[in-house]
């Protein structure tokens, strides 16, 4: 890859996950195990299903990066020597985090003789070509055909560029004349050591930083020490910014509460709509809490993090906890829009939707199972998911069976007895004082 310089890179397939520990630990093997090795820096990048790049942003030194940028490239590079050593004190990292700032690269500066290469008739843009051409690697043309597309790649033979001196052997042609022009007439090379790259952030000078977690450390952890190592060591004039799939991480994160309030009131006016009501949206919706308090703390039970899996699946068990507030509600407003008493039409709803209820809960519980086991390929990342679906569902099924009840109770009392009587407010469900004149029910204990 560019910027590593000399490297091999090598893919490895593990054994069937009954034959080896985690992949976690198998990466802390090789890493332990490459390390000691002189000369070698090995990066290895356990593979995850669900991918979140975004571009040159992230680092080819570790699943998550921190980018360093700045106007002055030596504040930027002299901060990022600091706030290197600051970082191998953090015990969270699987290894050492490792930056693309190589100041110490061998390089060939070549020096243009404007003066001669004029006499030549050899212009600075052909000397620059030819050498992009003959050492860059990257393709002059690009051939489009109907099934796929192919690189034109116009490069010096390996033999030919293995050493400064093989330059010396380099002709270019000058702009008028025929006379193959030997390139070191009209330029001088030196070996000096510094950068190996110059990289950019937004056009500001950049250092990334990559690096990967132990298991169980959380990346909120990880990037707070970051950010409070960054301002200890970090120059006003330089900007630390956590990228890649850190930077989608912490996004989501920071969006999920609004996002969750989003949902809940799209919920709430596509229930109101359905039953007509201003309440008993609220009813059903009232299941949600608990299982969400259910899932998060399956979550903590098991040393899980919360992840961009578990947040899925939130959301999952939203969706079908939900159903269990519907069947209810909906059977006993049919009940009650056919004569029967708020409580008798509550308590046959419950007891007429307890089987399929138990049906549906227990399909979605078996269908999580597996996942919260860690089955399959790459199953210990999306173990988040099923652990907040599974105890998210099981704390439901305990709690709303009582709860909903409770709660519809109420809230009808509070629709007959105080919204009722605004005209704007009315329920479009029969109610008994409608033909009374006064309510014919006392209030349930919690509103009385």
């Amino acid at each position: 890859r560019a910027g590593l310089g000399a490297g091999v890179f090598t893919v490895l397939f593990l054994k069937d996950r009954s034959e080896r520990p985690d992949i976690e630990m198998v990466a802390a093997q090789l890493r332990k195990a490459c390390s000691g090795i002189p000369g070698v820096l090995p990066t290895l990048n356990p593979q995850p299903v669900l991918q979140i790049n975004i571009g040159a942003t992230g680092s080819q030194f570790g699943r998550y990066s921190y980018a360093l940028s700045g106007i002055n490239p030596d504040e930027v590079y002299e901060g990022a020597e600091k706030l290197g050593a600051k970082l191998r004190e953090y015990p969270g990292f699987a290894s050492p985090p490792r930056s693309d700032l190589f100041r110490a690269t061998p390089s060939l500066d070549i020096q243009i003789d404007r003066d001669r290469a004029g006499t030549y008739g050899v212009s600075t843009s052909r000397l620059q070509s030819l050498l992009r051409s003959a050492y860059s690697q990257n393709y002059v043309y690009l051939i489009k055909e109907p099934e796929d597309q192919y690189q034109v790649i116009v490069e010096a033979d390996d033999q030919a560029r293995t050493g400064p001196q093989d330059l010396r052997e380099v002709y270019v042609k000058p702009d008028t004349g025929n006379a193959m022009i030997p390139i070191r007439a009209v330029t001088k090379a030196q070996e000096i050591v510094g950068l190996q790259s110059v990289n950019h952030l937004n056009q500001f000078t950049s250092v990334t930083f990559g690096f990967d977690l132990k298991p169980n450390v959380a990346l909120g952890d990880a990037i707070n020490y970051i950010q409070k190592s960054a301002a200890e060591v970090l120059p006003p004039t330089v900007k630390g910014e956590v990228q890649g799939e850190g930077l989608v991480l912490q996004q989501l994160f920071q969006a999920l509460p609004f996002l969750v309030i989003a949902a809940v009131f799209v919920m709430y006016v596509i229930l109101g709509i359905l039953y007509e009501s201003y309440v008993h949206p609220v009813t059903v919706l009232s299941t949600l809490f608990p299982a969400v308090v259910g899932g998060l703390m399956t979550l903590w039970l098991f040393n899980s993090t919360l992840s961009l899996y578990s947040v899925i699946g939130l959301f999952l068990l939203m969706g079908l906890v939900k159903k269990n507030g519907i069947m209810i509600v909906d059977f006993a407003l049919h009940r009650l829009d056919e004569g029967y008493e708020w409580r008798e039409a509550i308590h046959e709803a419950s007891v007429e939707r307890f089987r399929p209820i138990i049906m549906t809960t227990l399909a979605a519980l078996m269908g999580a199972l597996p996942i919260a086991f860690g089955v399959g390929a790459d199953g210990s990342s999306r173990r988040p998911l099923g652990l907040v679906i599974v105890g998210g569902l099981v704390v439901s099924q305990m709690l709303t069976l009582y709860i909903t009840p409770v709660i519809y109770l109420w809230l009808e009392w509070f629709q007959e007895n105080v919204l009722d009587r605004v005209p704007f407010l009315r329920s479009a469900h029969f109610h008994e004082h409608e033909f009374g004149g006064k309510p014919t029910h006392p209030a349930p204990a919690a509103a009385s």
